[in-house]
Parts: structure tokens; sequence; C-alpha cells
């Protein structure tokens, strides 16, 4: 079968080209959501997952989701730092930290709106566990002191965690003695400080989770199964990277079907939209469709040429809607995180996945949407064509 030359095709579309990148612009727009959504998604997974590191392990009241709802006793804190194989510091001190972690809640710079803040109580050493995180701004809190450290995205958003200012919770006024940048991670949505004060302050008297590095990752199973056999232990060991990942799974798939359902709802238009743009190509070239027949071009070469247009088309639009999307990759935006109610600073990611999956999307919209016109142009009958012309 003789095939139309794809310049053919490209250049029907340019002869066109107003309502060419109108129809293109509204499939842009689809896309750019689909895309976006897609992005957002992973950014708030990125985000967590990298939070954990592969090497540290995390312990957690059993059954707890969440820090914020675990509950670990000191004497269970001190049967875990006594764990043979827990990895050391150039003291040889264990690379263990014992972590009361809270929700507190803290008006937003500019709109004074209320929202919750983490606040975790760590030790030098929890520093230590989490290479990710540097200081950039002042120094690092005084143990026994109502010295603070926040994350990069908190210092910026609330009122009173600047470097300098002063934030008033639980009954105590904490001065922000520096900021601290962790890598984009879920650590820069923290407020840190030392552990002791804050299980006072707060009126705790257990820690909400221990973390550890092992010196040898392989020996994990087996610790945990020896924890499991301890009737005194009613903790669970999860690694890091594990549990972050659990923590963005609820948020990440929620996001997830919502967007792709207004997604789904917002191709409709756009499929009617390219829809009725090849049906107006059809109606205006009847007399070319008879004289590409008349020249030997079969029915099938008639229906792909016209298929090949509103997929070049839509392929344009999700071009257009992808590139308009990775710019979203500059934005910094905060959300609130399912799994612990707290404010989670992320940024949209833009993965080769992504970006295939969002223009197969496209290009599915242009084969639908043109599929009908150009089986209607490829049934047309020469004599009926030239009759037309």
């Amino acid at each position: 079968m003789k095939f139309i030359p794809a310049s053919y095709i490209a250049r029907n579309l340019w002869v066109r080209r107003v309502t060419t990148l109108l129809t293109a612009g509204g499939m842009a727009l689809v896309v750019y959501v689909f895309a976006t959504v897609l992005m957002m998604s992973e950014g708030i997974r990125a985000t967590l997952v990298a939070t954990g590191q592969p090497d540290n392990v995390i312990a957690l009241r059993k059954g707890a989701g969440a820090e914020i709802n675990s509950a670990v006793e000191r004497a269970q804190a001190a049967i875990l730092e006594s764990l043979p194989g827990i990895a050391t510091d150039a003291a040889g001190r264990p690379l263990i930290s014992k972590e009361p972690v809270v929700l507190n809640n803290l008006p937003k710079r500019g709109s004074g709106k209320p929202s919750n803040v983490t606040v975790r109580g760590t030790t030098e050493r929890g520093l230590q566990l989490r290479p990710q995180v540097q200081m950039v701004e002042g120094r690092m809190f005084r143990p026994g002191t109502s010295e603070i450290i926040t994350g990069r995205a908190i210092a910026r958003g609330f009122q009173g965690a600047g470097l300098g200012e002063t934030l008033r919770f639980a009954g105590r006024d904490w001065t922000v003695v520096g900021v601290f940048d962790a890598g984009r991670t879920g650590f820069d949505s923290e407020i840190w400080g030392d552990a002791e004060q804050m299980l006072q302050a707060f009126r705790r008297n257990a820690f909400s989770s221990v973390v550890f590095r092992l010196a040898d990752a392989s020996q994990f199973e087996a610790i945990k199964a020896a924890l499991e056999a301890d009737p005194r232990m009613t903790v669970e060991l999860k690694p890091e990277t594990q549990f972050y990942a659990e923590q963005s799974e609820a948020l990440a798939k929620f996001i997830s079907i919502l967007g792709t359902a207004l997604s789904v709802i917002f191709s409709i238009g756009a499929i009617v939209g390219a829809m009725i743009t090849m049906f107006a190509a059809v109606a205006s070239r009847v007399g070319e469709i008879g004289t590409l027949r008349a020249l030997g071009f079969r029915r099938g070469a008639v229906l792909l040429a016209f298929l090949g247009e509103s997929l070049l088309l839509s392929l344009v639009g999700g071009l257009l809607g992808l590139a308009a999307a990775s710019l979203m990759q500059t934005v910094n935006i905060s959300t609130t995180n399912f799994q612990t109610f707290s404010e989670l600073a992320f940024q949209f990611k833009l993965t080769p996945t992504i970006a295939w999956q969002t223009i197969a999307f496209a290009l599915f919209m242009g084969l639908v949407g043109g599929f009908i016109p150009a089986w209607g142009a490829a049934r047309l009958k020469i004599v009926d064509c030239l009759r037309a012309a």
C-alpha cells in the first residue's frame, strides 16, 4: 500500500495554523494538569523517601503509623542502645538517637494562618545520623537549653522561626539559634531542639522513636527477630527508608487519584475539540481526498494520513503542556501530610517516566479524537468527492 508523505500531513496542519494552535492549546492545558499532578505526587514521594538513610533503623511502638502516635519507654530505649551491632562514632559512642516528636501549631508568615509543624527533640548524634542535614545559618543548639534550630522551609514560612527570632510553645520561649538545610527532604519542615528539654516542656515520659545505625545492615533481620522474641519490647523495627516511603503513600496516592480523575474529565473536552477540528478538516478537503484516491492512494492510506494529522496535533499539544509543567519544578509548595497532619514542604519533580506517560496521554487523546473523522474520510467515495469539488 502506498502511503501519503509525512510532509503532506505536516503542511496541512501549518496551513490551518490558527485552528491547529487553538486545538493544541486546549490539549496542552489538559496535559499540563495531568503532568503537574504526577509531578506533585512524585515530589511528595521523593521528599519523604529521601528523608530516610538506607543504613538507619527506626524503632516505633507496634502498630504506630507515625512518630507522633508512637511511644518508646526509657527502659526499652536503653535495651535498644545496648544492642550489639550498632555503629559507633569517632569517639566510640553508639550512633543512636532517642527522640520525642510532637505537633505544634504556628502562624504562617504573611497570612498569619495557623498550621501544624513537627517539633523533634534530638541530640548531636541525631545530626550525625542524618548526613543530608547541614547548618546553613547560625549554629547547633546547646544541650540542656531552650535553643532550637529550624528547617529552611519552616524558617522561611512561619512567624518567629527565622534565625535570632523567638517561638513560644509548650509554656516556654525558644530561641532560634540556627537554620539547617536538609536537602529538600522532610526534615526541612521540622523544628529541632534538645530531646530532654522537649520531653520536659511537653510533659512526656516516653520517646516517640529511636533511630540508630547498624554497623552491618545485613544484620537487620536477626536483630528484628531477637527484639520480637523479647517480651519486654513492644516496639517494631523498620528500615528508615521504608518508614518514610510508607509516610508518603496515602497523600501521594490521594493526589494521584484525584488529579487523574480531573485530567480524564478535562480530556473529554480536549478530545471533542480535536474531533471537531478533524471533522472540519475533512469537510474542507473533500475534493482533495477524491484526488488522492484517484491518484491511487487506498482508503487505508487516507485514514492513516488524517489519523497522523490528529496525532501530530496532539503531540504538539503534549510537548507544549509538558514544557509548561516542567517550569513548576522551580516552585516551592507545602501541604499537609495525611499521615502526620503536619506541614510538608516539597517541590514538583519531573522524571523521564512522567514525561513519556504525559506524551502517551496526549497521543491517546489525539488517537481517540481523530479516529472517527479519519475513518469517515477513508470511507468517502471517489465519485462523490470529485463531484463535491
